[in-house]
């Protein structure tokens, strides 16, 4: 791997050196990095064309690479000290001359949407001749979105989103985990790489995986601390959706302000609604009427089935038609009860948001298809009674998903019927669905075994108005 480091350093140095890059190959090649040694025997041209079909001695391509190697290493020194006598002069300039406005501020500057490598360059090679080392995008430049951490590695869905007419100049791309056929949205996902178009049409790519690309990445502080921002928003982007496609769907007609959302008990779709959801209102509620944030009938041809691709059922937001922000989930959201692991996992597509634990009652937990009929806080007017603070009553029906005084139950059968979550699980869970959020029960063991629940909670104060003092619960916990 030594010579594979020297080599590339000399055809940074020497990018036409054609024979340079058939030596490189060769050297990715003997070590199993088949994609690399491709791309170098693609930059080699005809001297891989003549020295794989010609018989040339081995002793012969030895003492050539060993030249290489040796006015590489040599060249290096030579840069190494360059580089000191340069930050020497740096210094003492710094120390003679008096403070100025740092750089990037005060002047009105513009962020270079860029990134280290071409995307169709495997990643931790160097640069062809002609090509450009660039900066990372700055956070403001960047759009986002998140897809499987297997889609980065793989390249997967990347020319999807370049082919995309209204992709933004520059993307970060979010990686998430797989669980079988499900993806997991956990909080904070890590920065897998960004990817943008010049103005030239060429494409720039930068990987964050110091394992992937071999490299040392640009820091990524400012960008993963944006990506966070972004993730809050598109949960409660996701929960306005969700509520908007709901309201409709019992009603006929979407609702006409963030206050038809939230009216007291029984009227109360959801819990509540944030700061963020009120602004985002009137965009989502136009694009709900004119429908330009519906999902696709099928994925893109080019993208694998579950892929969690741009463009699949969830997408990477994006604009509509009148430039406003569309969700990140574009399907509604859903609950999924796992009897067999005792997991509940809210979804959207092929996407979980969150994997709880939860309490259920065995057989006597029925399964199929139901529909949140009734958002109550605090059942039969106690916070801390056998329901505790939040319920969730399942079609017409006396199962629920509710709260419990009893948490020593969740994980094990011991309910009625009833499916059981802690306090905090439940005044989420309460807050992020909607009333009529479908809810599918099965025995199957399709959710994974991984818990999804956020150290920081997505906001969940107690509603107004929205207890139920005129009825006596009677659900099977």
């Amino acid at each position: 791997m030594k010579n594979s480091q020297h080599l590339k350093a000399y055809v940074q140095m020497h990018p036409d050196n054609k024979m340079a890059w058939y030596l490189l190959g060769k050297e990715y090649y003997k070590n199993g990095q088949f994609g690399k040694a491709n791309y170098c025997f693609n930059q080699a041209g005809e001297v891989y064309e003549a020295f794989e079909r010609s018989k040339v001695p081995a002793e012969m391509l030895r003492e050539y690479e060993d030249g290489l190697l040796e006015s590489a290493r040599e060249r290096q020194q030579s840069g190494l000290r360059r580089r000191r006598v340069l930050l020497a002069l740096m210094v003492l300039l710094l120390m003679l001359i008096p403070a100025a406005v740092a750089p990037g501020f005060g002047q009105g500057s513009t962020a270079q949407p860029a990134a280290e490598e071409a995307a169709s360059r495997p990643e931790g090679l160097p640069q062809a001749a002609g090509e450009q080392q660039e900066s990372p995008p700055e956070p403001a430049s960047l759009a986002f979105t998140a897809v499987g951490a297997d889609t980065v590695a793989g390249g997967q869905g990347l020319a999807a989103l370049l082919r995309g007419e209204k992709t933004p100049s520059a993307t970060a791309l979010l990686g998430m985990k797989r669980a079988g056929k499900w993806l997991l949205w956990n909080k904070r996902l890590p920065l897998a790489a960004t990817v943008s178009r010049q103005g030239n049409g060429r494409a720039v790519y930068q990987s964050y995986d110091p394992a992937a690309c071999e490299c040392q990445p640009p820091d990524a502080a400012d960008i993963q601390k944006e990506a966070g921002r972004w993730q809050d928003r598109q949960e409660e982007l996701a929960v306005l959706w969700s509520a908007l496609r709901a309201y409709k769907s019992a009603k006929g007609t979407l609702p006409g302000s963030p206050a038809d959302l939230v009216k007291p008990f029984p009227a109360n779709v959801l819990g509540g609604v944030t700061p963020r959801m009120k602004e985002a209102f009137p965009a989502l509620r136009a694009a709900a009427l004119a429908g330009t944030a519906q999902p696709a009938a099928s994925p893109p041809p080019s993208a694998a089935p579950g892929s969690g691709a741009p463009g699949q059922g969830a997408s990477g937001g994006g604009a509509g038609a009148d430039g406003a922000e569309l969700p990140f989930f574009r399907e509604p959201l859903v609950i999924i009860v796992d009897k067999q692991k005792h997991r509940l996992a809210l979804a959207s597509g092929n996407i979980i948001l969150r994997n709880y634990a939860v309490g259920l009652g065995g057989d006597k937990t029925p399964e199929g298809e139901f529909a949140i009929s009734d958002k109550v806080v605090n059942p039969n007017g106690r916070d801390n009674g056998e329901f505790g603070s939040r319920g969730m009553q399942l079609s017409d029906s006396n199962y629920a998903i509710h709260g419990t005084n009893e948490p020593d139950s969740i994980g094990k059968d011991e309910s009625l019927g009833c499916i059981r979550m802690s306090r905090k699980d439940i005044e989420e869970l309460f807050a992020m669905v909607p009333m009529g959020t479908k809810v599918t029960i099965t025995g199957k063991g399709s959710l994974p075994e991984e818990l999804i629940v956020p150290e920081e909670r997505y906001p969940s104060d107690s509603p107004r108005n929205q207890t139920n003092p005129h009825k006596v619960y009677h659900w099977l916990n």
